[in-house]
């Protein structure tokens, strides 16, 4: 059986400033989602993975817009570089003050990764981000 690795984890974006620009930030948020590839491509970042709430309390969003995604991939660590690379990019174009992204392996166990932003909040420019990651591994010690 092949090594499978699972990737989850959300985009949270509180919008700042006033109705149209909360607006304006939100659906540059559903473009960036939009223009990625669709599955039928190699999917390192495919839009299928992301789901996106409505605007308001009954869309899913009562303040903050949280976008959440996951995906089963067939060993996706050994390319996480390209993988990381592409997220990176995804974010570069969007508002968010929070991201996180778990990657759980069968042979290297878990990892978390989170990007806070430098300010109050991101928006979309081609500024350095900075990730932090945390690993796990569960078993005994041989």
């Amino acid at each position: 059986m092949d090594n499978e690795s699972i990737v989850y984890g959300c985009i949270k974006h509180l919008p700042f400033g006033n109705l149209q620009e909360r607006k304006t930030s939100c659906f540059q948020n559903r473009k960036a989602i939009r223009q990625l590839p669709q599955a039928d491509e190699w999917p390192f970042l495919c839009r299928e993975m992301f789901c996106v709430p409505g605007d308001d309390l009954m869309g899913g969003t009562f303040q903050t817009q949280v976008i959440h995604f996951g995906m089963s991939y067939r060993a996706v660590e050994y390319e996480w570089e390209h993988w990381i690379a592409k997220f990176e990019s995804l974010l570069k174009n969007m508002y968010w003050v929070n991201a996180v992204v778990h990657l759980e392996t069968e042979l290297s166990g878990f990892h978390t990764f989170v990007w806070d932003s430098a300010d109050a909040y991101h928006a979309p420019s081609d500024a350095p981000l900075r990730v932090r990651c945390e690993w796990a591994r569960e078993g005994a010690i041989s």
